[in-house]
């Protein structure tokens, strides 16, 4: 069956309205963009971020649209009609309202490619020497030999795109000895503690303060066919609850942790405590204009900077735990 992906353009003062006046016609499921609501997520997230995709707020800038979608039959057209009439009627009855200028545009789409267009955002990422981060519907011989990280890349954060996830991964490849025993300190997806058991770790703990991380990250692990007697998935702050930091426990022979410098730097009390002496811990996510500020507060706790990689604005540090 065929699509129309119907388009309206209002305002973000209008978009409230617009929406309601839809779903009065019966119209209940909408997809909405709105720059100020992408804004005001982020202001209020504001602790889990360091850095803004210039692009994407380019592409937002002034946005405010509502989509949704109808068959492509032969009543489609009225219903358009139909469509543009409300609009239309709806900025009359409002008159002291932006609403914008509430158009109505539709374009086909294929039942196919609106199930599937957006998994060609997701091609595999060959990642170091040895890893190639996979979504689950692909083959694994698409990995072209490669130690395969299967993801299901529409459950949370971590496909293996991010410059900051790609160098951790590449530093966890040369650095990870067989048989070792990781932390993965907010964890999202479970990328890493997926990529470390591939690449021999004995076990890996993956630890987010998000219990959706818990569930998703552990039904990633599945796919790779990694049960609870190899990963173990945590709910917990470990730097600001004791209590979670001690069910967590410590000697772990390797840590990482893929977040943003400020919750590096909040976290790096905690890592003396996590990784054994002779261990190593693997930061990434850190902003160039940030890393003399997170390298500081490493060696504040006796960590020895072994290792600094770069990859477009971002930097990874491989630190040491002396003995």
């Amino acid at each position: 069956m065929q699509y129309l992906e119907v388009t309206i353009k209002t305002t973000a003062q209008g978009i409230g309205l617009t929406a309601d006046a839809l779903t009065a016609m019966g119209y209940d499921s909408l997809v909405l963009d709105d720059q100020t609501e992408y804004e005001k997520f982020l202001e209020e997230n504001r602790a889990c971020w360091d850095y803004i995709d210039e692009s994407l707020a380019q592409r937002l800038r002034g946005l405010s649209q509502i989509k949704l979608y109808l068959e492509n039959d032969d009543h489609a057209l009225a219903r358009l009609d139909e469509l543009r009439e409300a609009m239309q009627a709806l900025i009359r009855r409002h008159p002291r309202k932006n609403l914008g200028s509430l158009t109505v545009s539709a374009a086909p789409l294929d039942e196919e490619d609106w199930a599937n267009s957006w998994k060609k955002n997701y091609p595999p990422q060959f990642i170091g020497q040895r890893l190639c981060v996979l979504p689950y519907w692909m083959d694994r011989a698409e990995a072209q030999g490669r130690l395969p990280v299967i993801l299901d890349p529409g459950l949370t954060f971590g496909t293996g795109s991010h410059p900051s996830t790609q160098m951790c991964m590449a530093a966890l490849e040369e650095n990870l000895r067989p048989g070792s025993r990781v932390v993965d300190l907010g964890s999202g997806s479970g990328i890493l503690s997926i990529a470390a058991l591939r690449l021999g770790a004995e076990t890996a703990v993956g630890v987010d303060i998000d219990p959706k991380a818990e569930n998703m990250a552990r039904e990633n692990a599945a796919y790779n066919g990694f049960g609870d007697d190899r990963f173990r998935a945590f709910t917990g702050d470990v730097a600001g609850d004791s209590s979670a930091l001690k069910a967590l426990g410590g000697g772990f022979d390797l840590a990482l942790v893929n977040i943003v410098a400020d919750v590096i730097i909040a976290l790096s009390p905690v890592l003396p405590r996590v990784v054994r002496p002779g261990g190593l811990v693997i930061c990434s996510g850190i902003l160039d204009t940030r890393l003399e500020e997170v390298r500081g507060k490493l060696e504040e706790q006796g960590l020895t900077i072994l290792e600094q990689r770069a990859q477009e604005d971002w930097r990874c540090l491989v630190a040491l735990r002396e003995g």
